[in-house]
């Protein structure tokens, strides 16, 4: 089996020149303990200053950008490395690649930070959000293995649980309310629950999980914790809570751009390398890859991701508080009145806020549309849109949408109205121009005859 060291994920070695197969990295690869920690571990919990701390590639001419590997293929120089590569005597940590399907050097380098960002021993990054996520799934459960998860989650990821992985894999999940401690308790079982799955805050409803303490209860009964991050990167770091494996749809607020498809696995570097195994890993064998190119991209949008959080949160708290003062049903974990409220306070990085997310529930379907539509048509405060992420504000209705995969039942347990209507608040714009906009929308409902609940 190809494995790499542990660190291999983190650090690499110099260049190697020429007819330098047998490469000895010398004094240049000596590291102390303390740098091959996670960067999150080794410089506090602020995912911004762990950023910066983490290694930056430079270009092969010394350019301040990293170069792009974009090679399918390495060569070597003697014979003899390549068995040695596929025995895995020889592997990234030396600088040593077989085939961009297994570890590429520019997509390495996006994992490098996305360790980083969420304070793992080591990341790789893959095609999608839900490549990610369903690639730990199969590598850390096997046939006849058992899920406990949350009932609300994204769409996809809930049509993953409880129609793909049943069928195809004889893999079966219990679907609990995360907030109800008891209940997920209960619900893992021990010797046959594999893991233990939620979101940090959820899609669409926006609650917020107890990550300490679901943590605990799981390692408590032997189970491994994935959580999706996808709704708050910086603004909640899961694994410094106690979550062992954090995925993400890079897609969404680290591109920023609603303009690339990209997951990532961050995790220990034994769980990464298991990923990467040439006979039995889930990213080698599936082949969810991630095209360096589009490594390089998003590794050059990740610094400023800091800044565009805080922007995004900013907003939708403002939002959110005028929203619930004009009598709408708004549902934000920055307000006090929302139940996890202290809990997300009590858990969050400093600096960052409740999210970029809120949203409103006009009750029916109907009514959400006709917002929608006055929105994106007449005031162009946003987009009718899925995902999120984006500069631009998007909506969308969730249950006909996003989570348009759960049947009635299912939506109503997950507490998924009708008329929900999930908002990415963007940053384009003054805010106060915007929010003049959202005014008129609102403005033209209420000259319609629409009357909202106060």
């Amino acid at each position: 089996m190809a494995q790499t060291t542990p660190h291999s994920l983190l650090l690499a070695g110099k260049k190697r020149a020429a007819g330098q197969d047998d490469f000895d990295g010398g004094d240049d690869f000596i590291v102390s303990k303390k740098s091959m920690l996670s960067p999150g571990l080794a410089y506090g919990e602020d995912p911004a200053a762990a950023l910066a701390a983490s290694r930056h590639e430079f270009g092969e001419h010394g350019g301040v950008n990293m170069s792009i590997e974009a090679s399918a293929t390495f060569t070597v120089m003697e014979p003899e490395t390549m068995r040695r590569m596929f025995t895995g005597e020889l592997g990234p940590d030396r600088d040593f690649f077989i085939y961009s399907r297994h570890f590429n050097p520019t997509v390495l380098n996006l994992g490098r930070q996305m360790a980083a960002l969420e304070g793992t021993e080591a990341a790789y990054c893959t095609a999608s959000g839900m490549s990610a996520i369903s690639s730990v799934l199969l590598q850390i459960c096997s046939s006849g293995g058992h899920v406990v998860a949350s009932r609300t989650l994204y769409g996809g990821t809930h049509a993953l649980l409880s129609h793909f992985l049943p069928k195809a894999c004889n893999i079966t999940t219990t679907f609990v309310d995360i907030g109800d401690i008891e209940m997920v308790k209960d619900a893992i079982v021990e010797g046959k629950t594999k893991v233990l799955f939620f979101e940090s805050i959820s899609n669409p409803t926006l609650a917020v999980a107890n990550v300490p303490e679901l943590s605990r209860v799981a390692h408590d009964k032997g189970v491994p914790v994935v959580v999706d991050n996808t709704f708050a990167p910086m603004v909640l770091s899961p694994a410094r809570l106690g979550a062992d494996v954090v995925v993400h749809s890079i897609t969404k607020f680290i591109s920023g751009g609603a303009d690339i498809i990209a997951g990532a696995v961050c995790g220990s570097a034994s769980l990464v390398n298991s990923m990467m195994d040439l006979h039995q890993g889930t990213l080698m064998l599936l082949g969810p890859t991630m095209n360096p190119k589009v490594a390089f991209d998003l590794s050059g949008r990740i610094p400023h991701l800091g800044l565009r959080m805080k922007e995004h949160c900013h907003r939708a708290m403002v939002y959110a508080t005028r929203m619930k003062k004009l009598g709408l049903k708004v549902i934000y974990p920055g307000l006090e009145d929302h139940p996890d409220h202290l809990l997300l306070k009590s858990m969050g990085n400093k600096e960052y806020g409740f999210g970029a997310l809120l949203c409103l529930d006009m009750e029916t379907e109907e009514k959400a549309n006709r917002l929608m539509n006055h929105l994106q048509n007449y005031t162009q405060f946003g987009f009718m849109a899925v995902s999120l992420g984006y500069y631009e504000t998007l909506m969308s209705v969730s249950g006909s949408s996003t989570s348009s995969e759960m049947n009635a039942e299912e939506k109503e347990l997950a507490g998924i109205s009708p008329g929900l209507i999930r908002m990415s608040v963007g940053y384009l714009g003054t805010l106060e121009q915007k929010w003049a906009q959202f005014e008129k929308a609102l403005s033209r409902m209420q000259d319609s005859g629409f009357v909202f609940n106060k």
